[in-house]
């Protein structure tokens, strides 16, 4: 059962939930865990990857496909269906070691016979295009059913309509429904064929203005299964004629090659995927389950087949957050994959090197030189995000908000991420490819922010907003300029690499970004920025200049100010700007990405003070508390933040509205830090330098974890246990790895097994007290 989410009986309050709960997908497409019989008031998608539209001047966002897989069922003429009639039984699961979706269901007709309904279907990995469906009918008296599935193009926009001059085609038994999107008109068809078992009734077309449906009509025999199976491809391009095609062919190619075939092949991939990733923890089932989900969830939105997308604050489960890509991807993503799928790594950080020139035109437009990535990215870099992005729930009135041209940290992050994929993997050539420009550029447009003090000699960044989004506006933000600095070091070492391995190439970057006279100014600023630090008495680190002067409210105080329980905290007039209350770690995130830099006590003090004033209005934020009591000793303390992030989208327990916009959909922010609390975290696996460092600090009743690793091309396979760490060293390995064990470093040859006591292992110091 640990790879078995399942769901009996249905519940019609639960259907957005669940929509997420079940979500399938490869990166390329995202399709929501909805019933067959759903439509757009349910909220069914099917999202493709990287395709996005306007309509008028409503916001900018993903366009959702025709439902390829939409279907109807009727007994002795009467609609069966969740929401249309009496039902006996209904289960619905996703097994997350092959991705497969299924529902079985038994309907009461008003004249007592049962009809019961099985589909199973998954969304190819091997073939990103295509869905397939298998659909099985029986009776239990004999009648007359009635079947009509097809494509439906009325889909769920929130800001739409989006696509347009529908047309079907029809080639060999497949019909395709192919539409233009309303702003770019990018062609997109969706092409379907079906192979009927046992189905011999007349089968004519029903169609619509953008809907196209076959219809069965047949004698069903009590205890006979009839069944068929669907073939759908859903692609997009510019040409509509050849679009269409590419749709069909892809549909009679599958259709030759059959059910069996194409699951084997979407398996074996599944089985690779989890060979590299699967972490395995003994005495926990609940942990090993929801981190289990939590990378099922990763695995579904990566973007194996392209580095001209990212992976969005909402992954594939739809429109919200306008199918943007923030921060969320290198902060609380990346990691995942640069330990286990480089390759997947390498595209998410040369999406940004694609987006460089949407975040020079940003940049421009604020007056600054260099580039400044968009808050909310889509598929050229330029920022989708708006300068009123919240609605006050009080007056109706749209509310000016900073996140779009204040937050200046997602441009440290991009080169932060980067930089990390270089260092966990030696591989030079994205800096070759545009990495090294992005990086530059960035630091340029930092260092154009900046003020210099004179009467303070150093560098300040003011009027920014920190990842604490309630308090907006605000100067020397800790974390903001902690991150600017690594920024301007990354840069430097990112010239004197190039300098010493690619000296000609280095030359002409600098040449034709005329960077020459910009080096000396990021020396000057790399030495001179103020970056806060701890006092010496309290060894608080001030979040930024003046917090400390704020309302010192604890949250359940403030929470008892709230009149509307979607008002908005933060902005001009929100609850929280008079107050130290934060939205989500901001210190206590520096304190984790700089860990090495702050001693264990400031972490512990800052960890303690920011804690209880930390509302977590973001699902980014419990992670990051996770890592930081582990890395402290307090696994326990950590523990209740890590099963919070974990299972976010299990228990569907997450804000659902800013104001009165809706954010719901998957995290998969949340479930790349459930990835690094467990592994980064309890497991405290850590690449340091040259070395791989194991400071495990397991939760109560850990016997023990397992973690596959990659650093470099080398495989590993950690053992940890509260009193040893075994470390398996892979035959293909063809460099020695240096281990750093509590104090004890190791050599790790190809193809040997170490195994390492620890002494003391897991008994911290603690929080309490």
């Amino acid at each position: 059962m640990s790879w078995i989410v399942e769901q009996s009986g249905f519940d019609p309050d639960k259907i957005t939930i669940n929509g997420n709960k079940f979500m399938q997908g490869n990166g390329a497409l995202g399709y929501r865990g909805t019933l067959e019989e759903f439509t757009k008031e349910q909220l069914t998608a099917c999202t493709p990857a990287g395709l996005y539209d306007k309509v008028g001047d409503q916001w900018r966002e993903p366009i959702n496909a025709p439902n390829g897989l939409s279907t109807r069922w009727f007994g002795d003429g009467e609609p069966l269906g969740l929401l249309t009639s009496r039902h006996e039984s209904h289960m619905q699961s996703l097994n997350m070691r092959n991705a497969v979706f299924q529902r079985a269901t038994t309907f009461v007709t008003s004249g007592g016979k049962q009809v019961e309904v099985r589909s199973s279907r998954f969304i190819s990995m091997r073939k990103l295009d295509l869905i397939v469906m298998q659909v099985e009918v029986r009776c239990s008296e004999d009648g007359e059913l009635t079947v009509e599935t097809g494509i439906d193009g009325d889909v769920w926009d929130i800001n739409g309509p989006h696509l347009e001059d529908f047309a079907i085609a029809e080639q060999a038994g497949i019909v395709g429904l192919s539409a233009l999107t309303h702003e770019l008109r990018q062609t997109v068809c969706v092409a379907e064929g079906i192979v009927w078992s046992g189905i011999d009734g007349a089968e004519m077309s029903v169609r619509s203005a953008n809907s196209a449906y076959r219809k069965a009509a047949f004698a069903c025999k009590a205890g006979q299964t009839y069944s068929f199976t669907k073939y759908v491809s859903v692609q997009f391009g510019e040409d509509q004629s050849e679009t269409t095609q590419a749709a069909m062919n892809s549909v009679k190619e599958a259709m030759g090659a059959g059910y069996e075939r194409l699951l084997s092949e979407h398996e074996r991939e599944w089985e690779r995927k989890w060979a590299a990733s699967d972490v395995q923890i003994d005495g926990d089932d609940e942990a090993q389950f929801a981190l289990r989900y939590s990378l099922y969830q990763l695995h579904i939105i990566a973007p194996s087949h392209s580095e001209k997308v990212s992976i969005p604050a909402r992954g594939l489960s739809g429109q919200v957050y306008k199918g943007a890509v923030f921060w969320d991807t290198e902060m609380f993503m990346l990691p995942f994959f640069l330990y286990s799928q480089p390759e997947i790594a390498r595209n998410l950080v040369m999406y940004r090197v694609h987006t460089l020139e949407g975040a020079r035109r940003k940049a421009a437009e604020y007056g600054y030189r260099g580039a400044y990535f968009a808050w909310e990215s889509q598929e050229t870099g330029d920022d989708a995000c708006t300068l009123f992005n919240v609605t006050d729930v009080f007056t109706n009135r749209p509310m000016r908000t900073y996140f779009r041209d204040k937050q200046i940290h997602i441009s440290a992050d991009a080169a932060h991420g980067i930089w990390e994929y270089y260092r966990f993997t030696g591989d030079e050539s994205a800096l070759l490819e545009g990495g090294a420009e992005v990086i530059l550029e960035c630091a340029r447009f930092l260092h154009s922010y900046s003020y210099y003090k004179v009467d303070k000699n150093r560098y300040e960044l003011l009027d920014v907003t920190g990842p604490d989004e309630y308090h907006e506006r605000v100067n020397n933000n800790a974390f903001t300029n902690a991150m600017v600095s690594m920024t301007l070091e990354i840069a430097l070492e990112t010239v004197e690499l190039l300098k010493e391995k690619h000296p000609a190439f280095c030359n002409e970057l600098l040449a034709k970004l005329e960077f020459a006279g910009d080096l000396e100014h990021l020396r000057d600023m790399h030495r001179e920025l103020y970056v806060p630090q701890p006092d010496p008495e309290t060894l608080l680190i001030e979040q930024f200049d003046g917090y400390m002067k704020l309302e010192d409210v604890d949250l359940p105080t403030l929470k008892s100010r709230i009149l509307n329980k979607n008002e908005y905290l933060g902005g001009g007039n929100g609850l929280a700007t008079t107050t130290r209350i934060l939205k989500q770690a901001d210190v206590v995130l520096m304190l984790h990405l700089l860990k090495d830099r702050y001693s264990e006590e400031v972490k512990k003090a800052n960890w303690r003070y920011y804690e209880p004033r930390t509302e977590h209005g973001s699902s980014l934020s419990s992670c990051i508390y996770a890592l930081v009591a582990s890395d402290i000793g307090s696994p326990d303390w950590a523990y209740k933040y890590f099963m919070k992030t974990a299972t976010i989208d299990l228990t569907g327990e997450s804000k659902q509205y800013v104001g009165t916009l809706y954010i719901g959909g998957t995290h998969p922010a949340a479930n790349g830090g459930a990835w690094m609390a467990a592994i980064l975290g309890f497991a405290g696996v850590r690449l340091t330098g040259g070395e791989i460092v194991v400071k495990p600090s397991l939760p109560q009743g850990w016997k023990s974890i397992t973690v596959p690793v990659l650093i470099k091309g080398q495989q590993f396979r950690l053992h940890i246990t509260a009193n040893e760490v075994v470390i398996d060293s892979n035959s293909s390995n063809s460099t020695v790895q240096t281990f750093k064990i509590g104090e004890e470093r190791v050599q790790a040859e190809s193809g040997s097994q170490l195994t390492i006591r620890l002494d003391g292992a897991g008994s911290g110091g603690g929080l309490a007290g």
